[in-house]
């Protein structure tokens, strides 16, 4: 920062150079009023040496020089109205500005009626601009220097001997006003250049600062350039731009550099850019090492992409330029030249090489995947990535090609694409493995065959299993779930028509997530086996078992990769899951009619309720889980069905609290009762199981009337008349209604030993049930008559409750 007494002096040294500039401005005007030249004259050059000063900033003199330049105008006009009436010549009034006694007021002075001569038409604007531009280097002062040519390029825009101009351009004059411009921006560019050297070492950053603000003095030559209109194509291709880049390479300021380079790339046409590829892009390894090139040579790529997508009619030209082989030659070029260039620098440029490559030729796969080659030499031998922002560019360059193909099969064509993961820290790595999931799931893309499965398992390994250095402990797991989960889906997103195919998807998509620990099995298993039990269903009907390398999609050899696969979850441990998914492998072989391998599931169902699950109310839910997949199964003989409902019976009299014992074992009832035309129809069975339930609700009762000294719920009793009524009406002979009454009168007693007045859950049930029975009478017919005997139900009025 510039001390404070230094601001108040550079203030100062404004306000008196301003002052002074208004003053003399004053005289000159009432010269002006008289008609008095030479008074006008000797004013303006006093009022104009107020640009002399050396004190102040670019940003300060700027305002004097503005105000000075507005006077400069009035004073031009002026002149063109006494060269109109004939009071002076142009030539009177080049001799009178000779008498100025500094040298920089007499090259302003020189400009303006040089102005004056190109439009009164008194000399070719060609030489004026000429002589101008020549005598101007008396002016070596750099910020002097700069404002002057400055105000030279601005009197001079609208009058340049360019095509359809007024002041004698055409063909063969086009030239001279290119070679005058060119000039012009050669001179202020040392200029700008030399600024640097001005001044003590320490005030360095200070003259950047201002060297920066007056860059666009120097780039709006360069906006002249790209506006002549007879400077065609090869006119550029030939002198312009030689011309230009010769100036911004031999200079070897990084600044300049920089800056021209953005310049060149943003005022003159794509097309330009495009036929003279070769040349503009020689100059980038030129450039000085500390030149953000990777930003320059970004942006020329992106407009050049720009230009292809608005316009799909100059592809060919693309084509014919070879432009993708000029472009990656330079970028390889570039990264040469530039030893030091940081890894992020590199990733910026490769990123917008694919992006050209993805707009100009989406459809070369092989110059995709050259661009992610390229990437993956320049990153070789080195560790993974730590550099925040140079990974978000490696995510930009992975989700380049999904983003624009939207479909993750033709990203998995390209070879390069794992080898760019593979130098991702291990949480991004996870992040563009969920982008990659989540484009997969949000473009319903298919995966159909088990190499592009291989593939794409190898892209998202660090969902599928712990990276190196990192522990399932250490994460969120929210997070981990979430992640989890998406891999869940992508699961059902692999699929093929051809049995033998989806089989080596299934057993690729086990090999990997087999791997995955125990705390992920839980999550990608259960859509592993479900995915293969669709397989299964596909197949029904099929038979046949054959070992060797090939072997065919048969139901047979899918249960066995299923058993292999759901035996993975014992070492989790999760007992409950395994045994959900071994009866639904059951139930699956039973559709199959697979007797024996329905049986080995059951088997290892039941063998994990008697090991592994040990939790009272995971008990309960097993046990009614096999008591409804044995129900579905009609496969099983009768040896095989009676061990296995002999077990579920006998498991379910084994459960810890009476009330789940009594459901249980009323559940069993449906086991030897089953409503199909070739069912199981054991109607004494079905009677022991309610007795048996019956007793088992009586020990409940007797149970809590020792324990809280009041008779517990009859609820137990109703379920089991429902039971009753239900088998009654299915036709079991054992269930008449004789037995039916006794247990309402049982419940009846139970009810008026209650004590308690309040409307219960069992009271309501109860009334339920009446009313059903009564409905059936109603209704009359067979059903009607065998209820006809059922009476007794106490009359339960439901209480409203507040």
């Amino acid at each position: 920062m510039v001390p404070t007494a230094g601001k108040q002096d550079e203030e100062n040294w404004v306000a008196e150079g301003i002052a002074g500039l208004q003053h003399n401005a004053f005289y000159m005007h009432r010269a002006l009023d008289a008609n008095n030249l030479k008074d006008a004259l000797k004013h303006s050059a006093q009022m104009l040496s107020e640009l002399r000063t050396s004190r102040l900033s670019p940003h300060q003199y700027y305002q004097i020089y503005m105000r000075a330049f507005d006077e400069l105008r009035k004073l031009e006009m002026f002149f063109r109205e006494e060269t109109k009436r004939g009071s002076c010549s142009v030539i009177d009034l080049y001799e009178l500005v000779q008498h100025a006694g500094n040298i920089l007021p007499r090259m302003y002075l020189l400009c303006t009626i040089g102005s004056v001569s190109i439009k009164s038409r008194e000399a070719p604007a060609k030489d004026v601009l000429k002589d101008l531009v020549e005598m101007c280097r008396g002016i070596q002062h750099p910020v002097r220097g700069l404002f002057l040519r400055s105000y030279l390029s601005q009197i001079s825009r609208d009058k340049l001997p360019d095509i359809g101009s007024e002041y004698g351009g055409d063909a063969d004059t086009v030239m001279d006003a290119v070679e005058f411009v060119l000039q012009n921006f050669t001179e202020m560019n040392k200029l700008w250049v030399r600024m640097q050297h001005q001044g003590p070492v320490w005030e360095k950053e200070k003259r950047e600062k201002e060297r920066s603000e007056l860059r666009d003095l120097v780039g709006k030559n360069l906006h002249v350039l790209s506006q002549i209109e007879g400077a065609d194509l090869d006119m550029y291709k030939e002198t312009i731009l030689p011309r230009v880049l010769e100036q911004v390479v031999n200079c070897k300021d990084e600044l300049a550099q920089y800056y021209l380079m953005d310049c060149i790339i943003q005022v003159f046409p794509d097309e330009y850019h495009l036929r003279t590829l070769e040349t503009l892009l020689s100059a980038f390894p030129q450039l000085q090492p500390t030149v953000d090139i990777k930003t320059v040579l970004s942006q020329l790529m992106e407009r050049l992409s720009n230009y292809a997508a608005s316009n799909t009619e100059v592809l060919p030209e693309f084509l014919q330029v070879e432009a993708f082989a000029k472009l990656s030659s330079a970028v390889g070029e570039v990264l040469e030249a530039q030893v030091d260039m940081p890894k992020v620098g590199a990733i910026t440029l490769y990123v917008s090489l694919l992006t050209f490559t993805l707009r100009v030729h989406p459809d070369r796969l092989d110059y995709v995947d050259q661009v992610l080659g390229a990437c993956v030499k320049k990153l070789s031998g080195k560790a993974k990535l730590e550099d925040s922002k140079a990974t978000k560019q490696i995510v930009s360059l992975l989700s380049a090609p999904l983003e624009k193909y939207n479909d993750i099969v033709t990203a998995l064509k390209l070879s390069n694409y794992p080898h760019v993961m593979d130098h991702l820290d291990n949480g991004t790595n996870k992040v563009m493995a969920v982008v990659i999931i989540q484009s997969i799931i949000k473009n319903n893309t298919c995966i159909s065959t088990a190499d592009k499965v291989e593939a794409l398992f190898e892209l998202i390994n660090g969902l599928i299993k712990d990276m190196d250095g990192t522990l399932v402990d250490e994460l969120d797991e929210e997070d981990f779930k979430e992640e989890q989960n998406s891999v869940a889906r992508l699961i059902h997103m692999l699929y093929d028509d051809d049995p033998e195919e989806m089989l080596k998807i299934i057993c690729t998509v086990k090999k990997h997530i087999l791997l995955g620990g125990s705390k992920r099995l839980p999550f990608t298993v259960p859509p592993l086996v479900f995915s293969a039990l669709k397989l299964v269903r596909r197949l029904q009907g099929q038979d046949g078992f054959e070992l060797g390398e090939e072997v065919p999609a048969t139901p047979k050899k899918i249960f066995q990769i299923l058993h292999q696969t759901i035996e993975a979850l014992t070492s989790v441990p999760s007992p409950e899951l395994a045994l959900r998914l071994y009866l639904q492998c059951a139930e699956a072989a039973n559709d199959c009619d697979l007797e024996p391998v329905a049986y080995e599931f059951f088997t290892q169902a039941f063998i994990l309720y008697e090991e592994e699950v040990s939790d009272s109310k995971a008990q309960v839910t097993a046990i009614h889980l096999i008591i409804g997949t044995l129900q579905r199964m009609n496969i099983f003989g009768v040896e095989n069905r009676d061990t296995l409902t002999h077990q579920a019976t006998g498991y379910s009299a084994k459960l810890l609290k009476k009330p789940d014992q009594c459901r249980a074992v009323y559940a069993c009832s449906h086991l030897f009762w089953v409503d199909d035309q070739d069912g199981i129809k054991d109607g004494e069975r079905v009677l022991l199981c309610l007795k048996r339930a019956l007793r088992i609700a009586n020990a409940s009762q007797q149970m809590a009337n020792v324990t809280r000294g009041s008779s517990g719920s009859v609820m137990l009793f109703i379920e089991i008349l429902n039971k009753y009524l239900y088998f009654f009406e299915k036709g079991n002979p054992q269930i008449t209604s004789s037995i039916i009454q006794g247990l309402i009168e049982l419940i009846n007693t139970e009810m008026r030993s209650d004590n308690t007045t309040s409307y219960s859950s069992a009271d309501a049930f109860l009334a339920s049930t009446w009313r059903y029975v009564q409905f059936q009478k109603q209704n009359g017919g067979t059903m009607g008559e065998k209820y006809e005997p059922i009476e007794g139900f106490l009359k339960v009025e439901p209480v409203e409750v507040v």
